[in-house]
């Protein structure tokens, strides 16, 4: 049994509420971002756009509605986000079930020219150092040259007491716009296990999950991801926006 409109929609609009309790200014980045694959692909016909981590679709109909030429290629091996999104956000992208840094992932992508840009927004963390070298690599080999990856996510401070002070002003920012109000990645999870149209996905990601060991978060900060950017063949790399521990790191191929 397929998910509904009805439901897909629900569950992406409580997923859209929960990031903004994790990801400061979320919204600002998504248009940072944007404006960085525009400024890469202008000039360009149908340019071709990943994205690593997609989720439900948040960042790829983003890039649809920005970038209606854009052929969209979104990639996440969570089944239920990756319903969630076919199902909510048809037409923004190809959906594609494969785990990044795994061998041979980018052979389930099935593309048949180079990539224009590569996205991601708060996914790469989750790959150990040298998963992700490779996964650098394997990205830099798959654009063109000209081409760039674009990576929004959290990346902390070498240390104590900047760390502190940039975790406070997140928090202070939060408070201010309301966002910590909204439920928490758990309450999603633990809501969206109840929904009978959800169930089979839900097995199914509960049981990829155990057999891939849980995973944890790697905190590599912006200057030691900059430095893997650079052994993985990108010769221009820069942070181009930062609010708190949220950036926006442009890596450009050569």
């Amino acid at each position: 049994m397929g998910v509904s409109m009805e439901t897909a929609r629900h569950w992406v609009e409580r997923w859209e509420r929960q990031q903004q309790r994790y990801a400061v200014d979320r919204e600002e980045r998504f248009t940072v971002i944007a404006d960085v694959v525009e400024h890469i692909t202008a000039g360009r016909t149908r340019p071709l756009l990943l994205d690593l981590g997609c989720g439900p679709g948040s960042m790829a109909a983003r890039l649809a509605e920005r970038l209606p030429d854009a052929e969209i290629v979104a990639v996440d091996m969570d089944p239920l986000l990756l319903e969630l999104g076919r199902t909510h956000h048809t037409g923004a992208a190809r959906y594609v079930d494969t785990v990044i840094g795994a061998d041979d992932w980018t052979e389930a992508l099935a593309l048949n020219r180079s990539l224009d840009v590569a996205v991601s927004t708060t996914a790469l963390h989750y790959l150990p150092e040298p998963t992700l070298l490779r996964t650098y690599r394997r990205l830099a080999a798959l654009l063109r040259p000209g081409g760039a990856l674009v990576n929004g996510d959290h990346f902390p401070a070498a240390g104590p007491p900047c760390s502190e002070l940039i975790a406070h002003v997140g928090r202070r920012r939060a408070e201010r716009s309301h966002s910590h109000a909204h439920e928490d990645w758990q309450s999603w999870w633990k809501a969206a296990a109840q929904e009978p149209e959800l169930a089979d996905l839900f097995t199914e990601r509960e049981r990829r999950m155990a057999s891939q060991g849980g995973g944890g978060e790697y905190d590599l900060t912006a200057a030691r991801h900059i430095e893997l950017l650079r052994q993985a063949g990108f010769a221009h790399v820069a942070p181009v926006w930062q609010f708190g521990d949220s950036h926006v790191l442009v890596a450009i191929k050569d």
